[in-house]
């Protein structure tokens, strides 16, 4: 109801953003509204109106005003003072700015990349050494040395396997030989996949460093994706050789013709799949126990079922439910860019954008303070401005303030990344004046927002009162022609609203100054004519 009540009222929202050029249309108290201001509200929305007279301009400069005065009376009551305005304007606000925060062209061509790399599976076996939480510079040496040494010594012949075995700090590597298996877009942290990919194959990258620390890796195989399988399966947990005669006798009665699902249902140890006739969710590469993985993607058709296998739950035995390919690009699109969007990838858009910002404005960063704050020396007054964009300053203490829960991070990336951070404040809170569709928007939800609690409070609280619907009612009973107000209790309230707006808005015009301008309205109205 909030939604659509939002929509609708959004339509009316005023164009802050008056051409001094153009002729007043109406003048609402001292605000001067254009003809330009609501030829844009009502032309955006001409293609939803199906009626001649929903189109007329007289009756939609009408609602126009009539959301104008409601606006503004909730501004006098101090409505975008709540916070429950704030928090939810603030939301809004930050879902309007993140298209204008990411490069279009770079997001589009990182979307395209991932779902090209969806397409092709590839397998890397890995050396991590990890870096202590919350390092200083001087930590990185040794955790550094050590994956330098790794390298080499697989550069120089020795086994990537024995290798990971002895200095990966995966705790895996001692059982795998850091063996990754197969693996996609998203599978992976994106610095990883990244490295993985550009990686050729038998190759050993270059050092890199993710979250977790100094990694190498080395790609071991590629393969076109086979996509995700759904697969049913039959767990005998015992794994004595007593689980391995029952395994036999379920496989056994499976070649008898004896359906899966009721097999399933009677020898099954899976409590959780059992009576789905083991059904587990689909799942692609590297997403389940590896022998199962195996099993499943080596079954090609359709109700065919694998041989009895054994992993560490117990023994299984798995059926082909359904083979899912990698769909085509446009049936992926959304999907993929919200991936995007939620991942390491959206930090190269980010990048772009800031790039672009440097060289649009103008900064500068005060090597004085900066090299007191390099010394800790705060002899000089934490409101000298460090860094200047444009004609705003942020001051000394703003990164003092900043680097109190960092202090981990050295100093030169600290700095850069603070600059960073204040270069893209400065774009957001200046987007506003910059950006006229940006500032449409944001006023129009600003605007529906606002008359959204008030319209809680001047409608839908009164009209949803048991007593005051009922007094309404009795008043009127006469034009419903029955005594019970249950069989038509939606039509009873929806008149009630009409007759609370209908009073309001004569209120509000009561007390308002309206003036319209009757030359300027009817050279509008034989503008549209011509047009239609």
């Amino acid at each position: 109801m909030k939604k659509i009540i939002f929509l609708l009222f959004t339509f009316y929202a005023l164009n802050i953003f008056s051409q001094k050029d153009t002729d007043v249309l109406v003048t609402i108290n001292d605000e001067k509204v254009s003809v330009e201001d609501f030829k844009r509200i009502y032309e955006r929305n001409l293609d939803a109106i199906d009626n001649d007279e929903s189109k007329d301009i007289e009756k939609n400069l009408n609602l126009f005003i009539n959301f104008k005065l409601k606006v503004k009376q909730a501004y006098e009551l101090k409505l975008d003072t709540l916070n429950s305005y704030l928090n939810e304007i603030e939301t809004y606000r930050k879902q309007l700015i993140a298209p204008y925060i990411q490069d279009e062209n770079q997001l589009n061509s990182l979307v395209k990349e991932a779902y090209d790399r969806t397409k092709t599976e590839i397998r890397a076996s890995h050396i991590l050494v990890k870096l202590p939480r919350n390092y200083k510079p001087k930590d990185t040496l040794l955790p550094f040395s050590k994956i330098m040494e790794a390298r080499q010594r697989v550069l120089s012949g020795e086994s990537f396997k024995q290798v990971a075995k002895e200095l990966s700090e995966d705790p895996s590597a001692i059982r795998n030989g850091g063996d990754l298996g197969y693996f996609s877009a998203f599978n992976m942290l994106f610095d990883f996949e990244d490295v993985a990919y550009k990686t050729s194959l038998g190759d050993v990258s270059q050092i890199f460093k993710t979250r977790y620390g100094y990694h190498i890796l080395q790609k071991t195989g590629s393969r076109t994706s086979k996509g995700e399988r759904q697969v049913a399966h039959i767990l005998i947990s015992d794994t004595t050789s007593n689980g391995k005669k029952i395994i036999d006798e379920v496989y056994a009665k499976l070649n008898n013709g004896i359906p899966f699902k009721e097999l399933a249902l009677k020898y099954s140890n899976d409590s959780r799949t059992k009576k789905k006739g083991g059904v587990l969710p689909k799942f692609g590469a590297n997403k389940m126990v590896k022998p199962i993985e195996e099993a499943s993607f080596s079954l090609v058709s359709t109700d065919e079922f694998s041989k009895p296998f054994k992993t560490k739950f117990g023994w299984h035995i798995v059926k082909l439910i359904k083979k899912y390919p990698i769909l085509p690009f446009k049936e992926l699109e959304k999907d993929i860019l919200k991936k995007v969007k939620n991942s390491g990838r959206v930090k190269l858009s980010n990048n772009s954008i800031l790039k672009r910002l440097k060289k649009e404005y103008s900064i500068h960063i005060n090597e004085t303070v900066k090299g007191s704050l390099r010394k800790n020396n705060f002899s000089d007054s934490l409101q000298s401005p460090l860094i200047t964009i444009n004609q705003k300053n942020i001051t000394k203490g703003d990164f003092v303030t900043y680097r109190l829960k960092r202090k981990q991070i050295p100093f030169n990336t600290l700095l850069n990344n603070f600059v960073n951070e204040e270069i893209l404040r400065y774009f957001k809170e200046n987007l506003v004046n910059t950006n006229k569709e940006y500032s449409y928007t944001l006023a129009e939800y600003q605007d529906g927002l606002l008359l959204f609690e008030l319209m809680q409070q001047k409608i839908w609280n009164i009209s949803s009162d048991t007593i005051a619907l009922n007094k309404y009612f009795y008043s009127r009973k006469n034009l419903y022609k029955t005594n019970d107000i249950e069989n038509i209790k939606g039509k009873v309230m929806n008149d009630f609203q009409t007759s609370l707006d209908q009073e309001w808005i004569q209120l509000l015009r009561s007390k308002s100054k309206i003036k319209i301008n009757k030359k300027v309205l009817k050279k509008l109205i034989n503008y549209y004519r011509k047009e239609s």
